[in-house]
């Protein structure tokens, strides 16, 4: 079965958590002891109804201010597809949380009230989803049935939000009127809404085409470790094993292996299951060659037609997360795909103004939840494709070398000529 990653955007209190404890109840996806345990705390509140926000968030204070603050994952499944989702926050303080809730996402969720129409929130956020290359968006106009079920409302709010997507760069937007707490056309079709000739929403997340997501363009294997298994069945054999991150690989394909440029041909391709004839993202394989090279973790095999980018100097948009701004001259851990080298940030290009999309150049230090563009320098050569062709390959995480504190996430340009 297939599996879709989504994450839920927008403003505070658009009903995101509610949605989700909605999808998860109306799909048969709870157990009886949580829904228990959920209309109790409902009732303790003093609610009228069931308060289906209390499955998602978990933390005290999550519940006790009725906020999203840590990205929740949650896991669900149809006949037709498996689903996890990440709950994230709406506060503009938590835009880290955000960052790492869609950076892994095939598809967003981006709710508006359909009272308030399109805020500041839901911009900052479809312009993450739209940086971090999130394929396919569903605009989610929530709270139908607090405007009557209004045919004008959702028309007004679908030309607010058409206006704003014509600057960010998301191919597939789609919208569906919706009530989270009625349950209005989020698993079942809606009665309230008979205007309304498209499907629910999970009807759409169950066939919205993902398959061609991946790049299956270009060949990248970045290897995870060495297998020798020193048994006397397979004395001989030496396989590379991880999980392809692009393309397609088959036996008798001649490779390279970057940085070192050594060139070798595929001999087989094994699975857990046995071997295979073909083998293509996102499959974990074990992968041997004719030659007998020198290939280790970190090494990333690819086929000669399409190459990636091999450089120091790495053109880079960061969203920083620690609590404190970099410091100068500071060495950081750099992780991309398997491998890890040292690297240290040399210039500052601009800061990135996420309401307005402003690039702010001179903007001083670089403070948490702040995205900016720089220049980082490594210590070996780094193996990567821009982010825009490859996600894996194109992106990265700094780790600060004094408190092993993950500091930044960031998305990979090509290198400056």
């Amino acid at each position: 079965m297939e599996l879709l990653r989504f994450t839920t955007a927008g403003s505070v209190d658009d009903g995101k958590s509610t949605l989700i404890g909605r999808l998860l109840y109306d799909s048969k996806s709870i157990f009886e002891d949580q829904m228990e345990a959920v209309k109790q705390s409902s009732e303790r509140k003093g609610l009228q109804h069931i308060d289906l926000s209390l499955l998602t968030d978990g933390l005290r204070s999550e519940r006790e201010q009725g906020i999203t603050i840590d990205v929740a994952y949650r896991y669900f499944a149809t006949p037709k597809r498996k689903f996890i989702i990440a709950d994230t926050p709406g506060h503009i303080q938590y835009t880290r949380n955000m960052v790492t809730g869609a950076s892994t996402a095939n598809l967003a969720l981006v709710l508006i009230d359909a009272r308030k129409g399109v805020v500041e929130q839901t911009c900052r956020h479809s312009f993450i989803a739209s940086l971090l290359k999130i394929p396919h968006i569903i605009v989610c106009i929530n709270k139908m049935d607090l405007v009557d079920y209004s045919e004008e409302v959702f028309n007004n709010v679908v030309e607010q939000y058409k206006a704003f997507a014509a600057k960010i760069d998301v191919n597939d937007i789609r919208f569906v009127p919706i009530s989270a707490l009625e349950g209005d056309n989020v698993v079942n079709d809606s009665v309230n809404m008979p205007w309304y000739k498209g499907e629910s929403l999970l009807h759409t997340l169950e066939t919205i085409h993902i398959a061609s997501d991946e790049n299956h363009a270009d060949a990248r294997f970045p290897v995870q470790t060495v297998i020798r298994p020193h048994a006397a069945e397979y004395h001989d054999y030496r396989g590379y094993a991880g999980r392809i991150a692009g393309g397609i690989f088959k036996p008798g394909d001649k490779i390279t292996v970057l940085p070192s440029g050594l060139t070798s041909a595929i001999k087989s391709i094994d699975t857990f299951s046995g071997p295979v004839e073909e083998a293509f993202a996102p499959m974990s394989v074990s992968i041997t060659l004719e030659d007998d090279i020198d290939v280790s973790r970190g090494d990333m095999i690819v086929k000669d037609e399409s190459e990636p980018f091999v450089s120091q100097d790495l053109e880079v948009m960061l969203c920083w997360m620690g609590p404190r701004g970099p410091r100068p001259g500071a060495k950081y851990h750099l992780k991309n795909t398997t491998r890890e080298v040292m690297a240290i940030i040399k210039e500052v290009y601009y800061k990135l103004d996420i309401n307005t999309m402003e690039k702010l150049e001179n903007a001083g230090d670089i403070k948490m939840n702040e995205m900016a563009r720089v220049r980082l320098r490594t210590t070996q050569p780094l193996v990567f494709d821009e982010y825009r062709k490859n996600r894996i390959t194109g992106s990265l995480i700094l780790v600060d070398e004094a408190t092993n504190e993950t500091v930044a996430a960031g998305t990979l340009a090509p290198p400056a000529l």
